[in-house]
This record gives structure tokens, sequence and C-alpha cells, in this order.
């Protein structure tokens, strides 16, 4: 396990110009469009409620459309993320937005050492937790990082959409991966992403864990934050399962048979006590 880090980065460096080029991510829209927000800010922006001079703290922050977005609602935003790839792609990003935001590169768990003060807001988007072998070390990261009063969000993908088995056809849903946090990771080589893409990968392993509900809620808790908002979703911000899915708009798509029968995402609230 010890040269996951190398390797996820290697796979997300290969990512990262690929990622900015796709229609998926839209990122001339936000030049184009001073009020253009990512689809997954858009989703959520009734529960973040007003985020207006709150200093922000975006943890695996990628090319930084999440980040852009929330400095566009008034957050004064930090993106952090351990892809130096991903940050140059996130920095241009910013400067055509017209966004001041800062990008450091560091892995997720050394992030206390690598920023500066404390944070209002810790912000984690689609897509992070599983990149990362200990939700509680997440947890207390997160924590370290809070000013009193401070207010930890995360949407992410459902550890039961994690589990399924992508391969299967036939309509029904099958969980053959890992639903709770194992020691070692999983290793896959896959070469696409999750986005429209040409680009050819020469990157292509990745190392992943999931991390269940439970265990999730209860590194939270045991980080010494107080649980305030959970809910579970029945939509998903990309193509999650590759011909079982229907686009809802907005960038949201959804399993189309029974759709209810699976947690596609969830939203998680937290905040630290004064």
């Amino acid at each position: 396990m010890t040269d996951y880090l190398s390797i996820n980065r290697a796979n997300w460096d290969d990512r990262a110009t690929a990622h900015a080029n796709s229609p998926d991510y839209r990122v001339a829209r936000f030049a184009e469009d001073p009020a253009h927000l990512s689809d997954v800010v858009r989703f959520d922006r009734q529960r973040l409620g007003d985020v207006a001079g709150l200093r922000g703290v975006h943890l695996q922050c990628h090319i930084g459309t999440d980040t852009v977005s929330l400095s566009r609602l008034g957050a004064d935003m930090t993106g952090l993320d351990f892809s130096g790839a991903s940050l140059s792609e996130a920095r241009a990003l910013a400067v055509s937005a017209g966004a001041k935001i800062n990008f450091i590169q560091s892995d997720v768990y050394a992030a206390r050492d690598a920023l500066d003060g404390e944070f209002d807001l810790v912000y984690t988007g689609i897509g992070a937790l599983c990149w990362l072998p200990s939700v509680e070390r997440w947890a207390q990261t997160v924590a370290s990082l809070l000013a009193p009063g401070g207010r930890l969000f995360i949407r992410e993908g459902h550890p039961v959409l994690w589990a399924l088995d992508y391969d299967r056809t036939d309509g029904l849903l099958s969980l053959t991966e890992p639903y709770f946090e194992l020691e070692q990771p999983q290793v896959y080589d896959e070469a696409f992403t999750y986005v429209a893409t040409d680009h050819v990968f020469t990157h292509t392993v990745t190392h992943e864990w999931n991390h269940g509900i439970g265990e999730i809620i209860t590194a939270v808790l045991e980080a010494g934050l107080t649980l305030t908002g959970f809910e579970e979703h029945q939509t998903v911000p990309w193509n999650a399962l590759n011909g079982r899915m229907r686009d809802l708009g907005d960038g949201e798509w959804q399993l189309a048979e029974k759709p209810a029968r699976l947690p596609h995402t969830y939203t998680l609230q937290a905040r630290k006590p004064v």
C-alpha cells in the first residue's frame, strides 16, 4: 500500500488535460458565463446555503470547477490536490473565470501542514473518498482544518454504488466489490475515464478503497464533529452504469429501471463545536 500515492497521482496527472478538454466538464463556460456553476455545486446550492465571506478549502479539488463555483458564491476559496497537472488546469480555469483562488499541492492527509490557519468550510466533492485508505484519518484531518463552528460539506458517491458489478448488462444489480473499508486496496487497470475524451491514457492502474456509510459517519463523529445533515440521493452526476442509466439533465443521471433500489449518492454535513 505504500506506493498508492505515486500510482494514483500518475493516473490523475494523466487525466487532468483530458478532463479539462472534455465537453462534460464544460470548462469554457466558466469564462463565457460569469454566473456559471458546476453541476455538482448547483445540485447542492440550497443545502450549501449562504457561503459568502466564508474561508473555505476544497480538498481533492482536481481541475477546480467546484472550487471556482464556490468562489462565485462568495466564499474565499483554497483548492488542494495531490496532482500537479490537475492544479495547473485549475489555476488556468481560475484565471479565465476571473476567480482569485489559492491552489496548494498536497496529499489530503498532509493538508494540515500544507495550509495556514483554520477554515469555516471544508468541502469535498464527488469521487474523492475512494482514493483514501482510511476514512478515520480523513475525518481527523477535516476536524483539524475547521475553525470552531466551521462546517464540513460533502456530496459523494454512495458506497453501495461503488460496490456494484459495473460489467453486468442484464439489468440486475450485483454487489461484487467490497462495501466496507479494507486494509488492502482494490487494484484496477482501466484505460478510460468517466467523461467523454479521445485521450489515450498511459497510467491506467489505480488503488482504491470503499468506505461504508456507518464507517464514514462514525469517523466524522469520533473526530469530534456534530452531524447536522445526511441525505441519500437517487441520482449521480455522471453516467455511472453505462447502458443502464438515463440522463435527467442538469448533469444528473439515474438508474433507468427501478431507481429506488439504488442509493446513488449522499450529502453529509457536520460542524465543529464552538
